[in-house]
């Protein structure tokens, strides 16, 4: 696979439609040609303490942010046509799913593509199938993992070295 682009989704809560950071990185002929971030006002609005253990992000970072329609609107001409890869695709295609029924957007049934089963399938020998642990058998160093385009990012190095 050499056009693609790669998703991942940071959550507020435990709600899938509370994303509150979305990274795109678009992959053409093997190659990285965007990236795209933002910070998104989380539908429910709050946060757990846990979700803001693993990203950092809280009230102050996503009060004035866009809502996710907004958002939308930036990343849709980004990925028109390509099929989407994330790690743990249904978690991120879960999100994506329910944030646009959140805000009664059609959904256009998005082809996602997951590189956590990839992994497991042509990796079976690692410890764990973590992000951070498949991106450094890729050799790409994850330095600010839960960060959404520095996921992003290290998705579509394992993508380009698995799918």
């Amino acid at each position: 696979m050499t056009d693609f682009a790669a998703i991942d989704f940071e959550t507020a809560n435990q709600c899938r439609s509370s994303v509150c950071s979305v990274g795109v990185v678009i992959v053409h002929d093997g190659m990285i040609v965007d990236r795209f971030y933002s910070l998104i006002q989380p539908t429910p609005n709050y946060y757990t303490h846990w979700t803001t253990e693993i990203h950092g992000l809280t009230h102050n970072d996503t009060d004035n942010a866009p809502i996710f329609p907004e958002v939308w609107k930036q990343i849709n001409p980004l990925i028109k046509g390509l099929p989407l890869v994330a790690h743990n695709s249904p978690f991120d295609e879960g999100c994506l799913r329910s944030v646009f029924k959140t805000y009664e957007m059609e959904y256009p049934e998005y082809p996602f593509y997951c590189t956590l089963k990839a992994s497991r399938k042509l990796q079976p020998e690692l410890p764990n199938h973590r992000l951070d642990t498949v991106a450094e058998t890729c050799n790409f160093n994850l330095t600010n993992h839960h960060n959404a385009i520095a996921d992003a990012e290290a998705c579509a190095a394992i993508a380009l070295k698995l799918l």
